[in-house]
């Protein structure tokens, strides 16, 4: 196991009716901003819980992050910011708003373009913030971490902030989600735990069992939640199942990966392709083409999470990625109107299940070349053992045809 450091300080209040502890946990001393998402609080009542519990409060609203939140929006908000003065956040929503926030929350003491701290990949200063969660997903309240997307430029990057002071999460919030939602969380959540464990074997018996208890646990969610969202039990360990698996605790001493996340804002970036749906089109990918070095990893996963222990050992390995494929496929998101979204593909609106192949969704060559240039030209090097280049990149796109 490598030496770490370990520190998180996010205050994590789980459960039902929590929304009202806001009264408390948020200062009454504060200027305070809520953002939120594009209006689905207000449907589900998680709004009005909001409210009440801020009716002491003073604070403004800030609507209208996007699921994929833009430097270009939240660069109005920042300026609210300080024109407000505001020195306290609250985030009500999705991992998106919370992602957002996290800028809003470094850019408000910032004197230069918002844009910047992104470049940068660290934010220096911040007023604290936190967030009451609505989907499970990212982890992001729980973590330092957040992603911003450029539109005028069809980028998307990854930068760190200071933790989220607190965060609220009430797994009934969760019963009024879309089904298309849901599907893209399980996937981000598995697909978080897989970039944290399949790397080196051997580094620890510990978190190995911790991150394979959460992909089991995702397995056996995915299989029964449609018929089960509106009960308690299954939608806490749901939710507790995103948290767990991107609030550092599976990463404590072992090597990361994260090539399959890197691609895959590139396909958000320029076609706008959900998070989640871009993780379970790439991930297969990269586990194809890296095989080699991941060998060891992908046999202890085929064998505890599969029960594969029969075959030659690369029978065993592509039978361990072809099962993980077929689970993406499994995960349904429905035939209802609320799938149908705009920023989708058309192919992928109208879809029933998790789509796993780039020719799925009309995305082709030239978006991989695109891509694999952005790679080289920076000379990114990605992977646990920082040699997957553009090149290679390409070579796993291409195996997602």
């Amino acid at each position: 196991m490598k030496n770490f450091i370990f520190q998180n300080t996010t205050k994590l209040v789980f459960g039902k009716g929590q929304i009202a502890l806001l009264s408390s946990l948020v200062p009454k001393d504060k200027k305070i901003m809520v953002t939120y998402g594009g209006g689905s609080v207000k449907k589900n009542g998680i709004y009005e819980q909001v409210v009440n519990a801020l009716k002491e409060h003073k604070y403004i609203e800030f609507w209208g992050i996007e699921p994929n939140p833009t430097v270009e929006t939240l660069r109005k908000a920042i300026a609210i910011g300080k024109e407000k003065k505001i020195d306290f956040l609250l985030s009500v929503g999705g991992g998106s708003v919370l992602d957002g926030t996290k800028l809003i929350a470094a850019g408000i003491l910032y004197d230069g373009d918002a844009w910047d701290i992104i470049l940068s990949g660290k934010a220096d200063i911040s007023i604290p913030f936190a967030s009451v969660m609505t989907l499970p997903a990212t982890g992001s309240e729980m973590n330092c971490g957040s992603v911003i997307s450029r539109s005028e430029t069809k980028e998307k990057y990854g930068f760190y902030n200071q933790y989220p002071e607190f965060s609220i999460l009430d797994p009934e919030v969760t019963f009024s989600l879309p089904q298309h939602q849901i599907a893209n969380g399980l996937v981000d959540t598995y697909v978080h735990v897989i970039e944290q464990y399949m790397t080196t074997p051997g580094q620890s018996r510990i978190m190995d069992r911790w991150a394979e208890g959460i992909l089991l646990t995702i397995i056996e969610l995915a299989g029964k939640i449609w018929e089960s969202q509106q009960d308690y039990d299954t939608m806490a360990d749901f939710m507790l199942s995103a948290t767990l698996a991107l609030n550092d605790f599976i990463r404590m001493g072992v090597s990361q990966d994260w090539t399959t996340h890197m691609i895959g804002h590139e396909l958000t970036a320029l076609h706008g392709v959900d998070h989640g749906a871009s993780l379970a089109i790439v991930l297969c990918g990269t586990l194809r083409v890296l095989k080699d070095q991941k060998r060891g990893k992908l046999l202890q996963y085929g064998e505890r999470i599969f029960s594969i222990t029969e075959g030659s050992e690369d029978e065993r390995i592509d039978l361990a990625i072809s099962k993980t494929e077929d689970f993406f496929k499994s995960i349904g998101v429905g035939n209802c109107d609320c799938c149908c979204q705009s920023s989708f593909p058309e192919e992928y609106s109208n879809s029933v299940v998790m789509k796993t192949r780039l020719s799925e969704v009309g995305i082709g060559d030239e978006t991989i070349e695109i891509i694999a240039e952005r790679f080289n030209s920076k000379g990114t090097l990605l992977g646990e053992n920082r040699n997957v280049t553009g090149d290679i990149v390409r070579q796993i796109l291409l195996s997602c045809k």
